[in-house]
């Protein structure tokens, strides 16, 4: 898909904001829990391991810059995807880990490439 119009500077600042919050593991781990739909916040601590102050500093961190919405139902905190953008930073990480895989047609294909132009590409 090719976008014609240029992109404001402001445009550009907000999304290197979001692209520095979420140039972190676990946050992604967030995005990819929540992907397929709402969560309360007990349930994202399990999937990640980590303290519940933890998870909720990073929750707290992705909804300030919109990345996320919370509610609350009942006694519990629900987050879900505010900003879809995430998803798709996150399927491109997909993407490029599935075609730099060596067991995959793909993978094989781009390191065939690397090895037939005399540099090796980084993964």
């Amino acid at each position: 898909m090719h976008c014609s119009s240029d992109l404001s500077i402001q445009e550009l600042v907000r999304m290197a904001d979001i692209l520095r919050l979420l140039a972190h593991p676990y946050r992604l781990k967030i995005v990819e829990a929540l992907e397929n739909g709402p969560q309360p916040v007990h349930k994202i601590v399990q999937r990640l391991g980590l303290s519940q102050a933890s998870v909720s500093q990073h929750l707290n961190a992705m909804r300030r810059v919109g990345l996320l919405n919370a509610e609350r139902q009942g006694r519990e905190v629900w987050y879900r995807i505010a900003d879809r953008r995430s998803i798709t930073i996150l399927q491109c990480i997909r993407e490029k880990r599935h075609s730099a895989d060596p067991q995959t047609p793909r993978g094989r294909r781009y390191r065939e490439a690397a090895r037939s132009s005399g540099r090796r590409k980084s993964v």
